[in-house]
């Protein structure tokens, strides 16, 4: 569902069901795609992601794009669909408030065996699309062998 001022709510219900998603950009020509913790406020995402790989210089006036799913922690046999959200749009490093700080949580305690140091970007959603997966009741999850 595309959106191009606001994003659909629905899409920003589902990120705050889940806190971690995948930021996809590219750097010196490359492309990488790098785990960040999200959080909702304002009809802007926040994330926050180690500082030490520089990802979030490379980010900062770039358009880039950023997914998040619950494909680990739904369950078909609980009732749950699957679902992935998806959006594009400016990023820009900010320093969040005190509030939107506790939102975040606990930060990790190393990334790739660095002390972790936060660095946190605003991205507001221009392109918004979700997926779903629904399931019968009677269909059950189970891992391929």
């Amino acid at each position: 569902m595309p959106s191009d001022e606001t994003p659909a709510p629905q899409a920003m219900e589902l990120l705050r069901r889940v806190p971690y998603g995948r930021l996809a950009t590219s750097m010196r020509a490359l492309p990488f795609l790098a785990v960040a913790r999200h959080i909702v406020s304002d009809g802007h995402i926040l994330l926050r992601m180690h500082s030490g790989f520089g990802y979030h210089e490379a980010c900062d006036g770039s358009v880039v794009a950023y997914g998040a799913d619950n494909y680990n922690a739904a369950s078909a046999d609980e009732g749950d669909g699957l679902w992935s959200v998806q959006f594009t749009g400016p990023a820009e490093i900010v320093h969040p408030c005190p509030e939107q700080e506790e939102l975040f949580g606990a930060a990790p305690v190393r990334a790739n065996g660095e002390p972790f140091a936060p660095a946190y970007l605003r991205v507001d959603p221009h392109f918004v699309t979700e997926h779903t997966l629904g399931f019968d009741a009677s269909q059950l999850v189970r891992h391929a062998a």
